[in-house]
């Protein structure tokens, strides 16, 4: 849990926070009142929002800190190894003709029609590993959306029977490749 703490030595303010893993403890200059308690809570608000969603920059708010190069040089071991992770289109080829060698006839028909008509059109250009959680929540939300020819809208058991190939590839590909699978905490979908 983040938080806004005071050195005792001094009556300085100080971050105190995890950011990759890592705890960290940045102090300010800022003497412990209500009202820089105040500010620097609104600044680490955005470091948290910022944080979730992917664009924080730790050398942004702390420049000389010595953490900086810390987190520059894991960030770039991360990115060269997620820079060799295929697209959803590529894994989910490979992750059909691994898997679909124990299903039935009419299984592999069922899980192709719903790559070729949901899944690849809507993620299918994106790096496996780039697909986010929010990406994951707005396509089910536009499956809501989606009618059947008879006019009616898709039932929550159907919607779910899409979701389901979508998570057994992220999280198939995340255990390969080394990444937090962004299905992680998402639950089915329920009318």
């Amino acid at each position: 849990m983040s938080s806004i703490r005071s050195r005792s030595e001094n009556g300085h303010l100080f971050f105190d926070f995890r950011y990759m893993g890592r705890r960290c403890r940045e102090q300010t200059q800022l003497p412990d009142t209500p009202a820089n308690r105040k500010q620097l809570q609104r600044v680490l608000d955005k470091m948290e929002a910022e944080m979730t969603l992917g664009t924080f920059d730790y050398a942004s708010y702390f420049p000389s800190s010595p953490r900086v190069q810390q987190f520059e040089n894991q960030q770039s071991r991360i990115h060269t190894r997620l820079s060799n992770v295929p697209t959803f289109r590529e894994f989910a080829a490979l992750w059909y003709d691994e898997m679909s060698i124990q299903w039935r006839k009419t299984h592999k028909l069922g899980v192709q029609d719903i790559l070729d008509q949901y899944l690849l059109g809507w993620f299918g250009e994106k790096g496996v590993s780039c697909i986010t959680k929010t990406d994951i929540l707005a396509f089910r939300s536009s499956l809501t959306k989606v009618q059947h020819r008879s006019g009616k809208p898709l039932s929550a058991s159907r919607i779910n029977h899409i979701m389901t190939p979508l998570r057994m590839i992220l999280n198939e590909a995340a255990n390969r490749y080394e990444f937090s699978s962004p299905y992680h905490g998402i639950i089915p979908y329920i009318v």
